[in-house]
């Protein structure tokens, strides 16, 4: 189809101003985008990468390589100084109050009921044996006082009767023994208590053996060998044969530096007629490779009671003995130490264990002490591992002491398929002495103090400047209470915090 309109009319149109034209849109930028293109950051100039121009006016490109500075690290404390400031024992407080009227314990008022409740302090003198034992423990209080004391309860009266009693030269009971494993539950008092019997002793001129750490038998910090070819499963801990000697010699310089050796000793060179038994004590701290038979032969000298032939005019009588155990219950599972198969060796197979725990079945025709004494072991509540056997064997130990015959049928038994050690069993399986005055093991368990006994110890922290509380029948009742029943190491807690009344 031909077109209306010719070439001729399509030039006569007039053409339309450039100014009325569209002009064409900018260029749209997606509505989800992050940056708009056309601010878009222009490209940086990229470096020439052509041969080396050489440095710049002051400029060096020497190989520089940047030292890092020494970190400043404090210098390691010397060896021994952390467990010795972990074992530190500070038994006095210059900032509390001087207490008036403050008794102190002695022979006299140790068997005094009047006292109970009272505070009575430690002589000096004796810290320095209570030391040499080490009787007191880090974290017991007593630095919050001005000076150490105990607290007198019902069971520190009867101790310190039967101590009386078995020194008294009047009395039936001289010469008797006490076999006791006292227990409780935790912060009840029990290390205190074989304290206040190591200053009993102490005050009635005995000799003291302490085990202050069973745990530390056990452990393998001691070096160890069999004992004899002949017993090659029996080891022996000479380290810790000197440290107990060391310990007895320093505590009970004052009694055996006045006896002397009235027994013969064949095979120790070391042991000459006339010497003390202080100096006996000292030459197996001396040489701890004969350490052992030194300590059999002390033993041998404290629990003669006559002397022997041609040795009659060093003779002296021998006063009573007191062994003191804490943490017992170490002794008895296995060892940390091992045999030359490399297996855990029993703790009864250690020669220094067995003399102790042999202490606590009868004697043979004779007490295990003949001069008298008291054996106090103790367990622990807080640091003490869960042995099953153990737990049987004081049930039974307690049975036996009340006269429940072991075939009756209330007479405590292990549970069935509970396969209990019977090592430990049979340590603690002690039937009644033949000796008259020797007694039968007995348990004894240690619970809180009287409301009456907890009042006198809040008393004395008020004296001390410690607590500043009214202290009346309701405010100690209430502290008892809370403190499960008169817990001993509870009630300090409670009376060592300062309260200031608001003015």
């Amino acid at each position: 189809m031909v077109s209306s309109f010719c070439w001729s009319c399509l030039t006569r149109l007039r053409q339309t101003p450039r100014t009325i034209l569209p002009i064409p849109a900018a260029p749209r930028v997606a509505t989800f985008h992050s940056s708009a293109v056309l601010a878009k950051n222009p490209l940086q100039k990229k470096k020439s990468t052509g041969g080396d121009t050489g440095p710049k006016y002051r400029e060096t490109r020497s190989a520089k390589i940047k030292k890092k500075r020494p970190t400043e690290r404090a210098r390691p404390p010397p060896v021994g100084e952390r467990k010795a400031l972990r074992k530190r024992i500070v038994l006095s407080n210059p900032n509390a109050l001087e207490v008036g009227g403050l008794q102190e314990l002695s022979a006299e008022n140790m068997v005094d009921s009047r006292l109970r409740g009272s505070v009575l302090a430690l002589p000096v003198p004796m810290i320095s044996q209570l030391r040499a034992v080490e009787a007191f423990k880090p974290k017991q209080g007593w630095s919050i006082f001005r000076r150490p004391g105990t607290v007198t309860r019902r069971e520190t009266v009867e101790l310190g009767r039967a101590f009386d009693n078995i020194s008294s030269e009047d009395s039936e009971e001289k010469g008797a023994v006490i076999k006791r494993i006292v227990t409780g539950s935790r912060q009840s008092g029990k290390s205190v208590h074989l304290l206040q019997a190591t200053a009993m002793a102490f005050t009635k001129k005995w000799v003291v053996f302490a085990v202050p750490e069973a745990q530390d038998v056990v452990r393998a910090i001691y070096d160890y060998a069999p004992l004899s070819e002949k017993e090659p499963n029996v080891y022996v801990q000479n380290a810790a044969t000197a440290a107990l000697l060391n310990r007895t010699a320093t505590a009970n310089k004052e009694v055996l530096s006045e006896l002397k050796v009235s027994q013969e000793h064949p095979g120790l060179a070391a042991i000459e007629p006339g010497m003390t038994l202080e100096d006996l004590a000292k030459a197996g701290v001396r040489d701890p490779a004969n350490a052992w038979p030194i300590f059999q032969a002390l033993w041998a000298e404290l629990t003669a009671t006559s002397a022997a032939s041609g040795l009659e005019a060093d003779f002296a009588p021998r006063p009573p003995i007191l062994v003191t155990v804490d943490s017992l219950g170490y002794w008895m599972q296995n060892s940390a130490y091992r045999s030359a198969n490399h297996e855990l060796i029993h703790a009864h197979d250690l020669v220094f264990v067995r003399h102790f725990l042999d202490l606590l079945k009868p004697g043979k025709g004779k007490p295990t002490l003949p001069n008298g004494g008291a054996l106090l072991y103790a367990t622990s509540a807080s640091n003490n591992p869960s042995i099953y056997a153990l737990d049987v064997a004081l049930k039974q130990a307690a049975a036996r002491h009340a006269g429940v015959d072991p075939s009756a049928p209330e007479f405590p038994v292990p549970e069935a398929f509970s396969y209990p050690d019977s090592r430990v069993l049979e340590a603690l399986n002690s039937t009644k002495p033949t000796a008259a005055k020797e007694g039968m093991l007995e348990v004894q368990e240690i619970g809180g103090v009287t409301r009456d006994e907890a009042r006198g110890f809040f008393e004395y922290f008020a004296r001390s400047g410690l607590l500043r509380e009214v202290i009346n029948d309701t405010w100690v009742n209430e502290k008892w209470t809370l403190s499960g029943g008169g817990l001993i190491g509870e009630l300090e807690k409670v009376g060592r915090r300062v309260r200031v009344a608001a003015a």
